[in-house]
């Protein structure tokens, strides 16, 4: 039996394929919310960091946290300051990639994961674009200082949340798409 415009309306005539899988409106929103909310507080704090840190570091927690305004040319700990071009270049593939599979969103976890992680590499990927030395040579602002750490920012916070949020729901065996991952059977 066919529906309007020929859709199938049972998986036997299509033996083997799943349907694809849209997300709800719900959980594009909750990934769209966060992904802006996240963009926006790193833009905030960077710019707030150019202006008010420039005179010198800010002691929040004594010698424990610290303010302290750095440009960042590289990737985490400062590797690959040579490399800044290609980096923008991943940057840019990754946030595609996000948006891509952001299609097949089927949880609020993973909603919450992948807009953590698109507003933490979009933030950065706008300072590389639009900060000096130029388009896709700019430094990254950075601003939290922890002992024995490297100096970060809230992009870098969120990108790394959102990397617990993904091992998370894939150690839990909660696919993308929300559908739970079948163990693979012994044989």
């Amino acid at each position: 039996m066919q529906a309007a415009r020929g859709a199938s309306l049972s998986d036997a005539d299509n033996p083997g394929q799943e349907a694809p899988q849209t997300p709800s409106p719900r959980l594009l929103g909750l990934f769209g919310v966060v992904a802006v909310v996240a963009y926006a507080v790193d833009l905030v704090t960077k710019q707030l960091a150019v202006t008010r840190l420039a005179d010198g570091d800010v002691a929040v927690l004594g010698d424990w946290f610290v303010l302290h305004l750095t440009r960042n040319p590289g990737a985490a700990f400062s590797t690959g300051t040579n490399y800044t071009v290609a980096l923008s270049c991943l940057a840019i593939a990754a946030v595609l990639v996000v948006l891509w599979f952001a299609r097949r969103i089927g949880t609020p976890g993973w909603s919450l994961a992948l807009g953590l992680l698109l507003g933490g590499v979009a933030g950065n990927l706008t300072d590389r674009l639009f900060r000096e030395p130029g388009p896709l040579r700019g430094h990254v602002v950075d601003m939290f200082m922890l002992p024995h750490w490297p100096v970060f920012n809230v992009a870098d916070i969120c990108i790394n949340v959102a990397a617990a949020l993904i091992l998370l729901q894939t150690f839990r065996g909660v696919a993308l798409d929300g559908r739970p991952r079948e163990e693979e059977s012994a044989t």
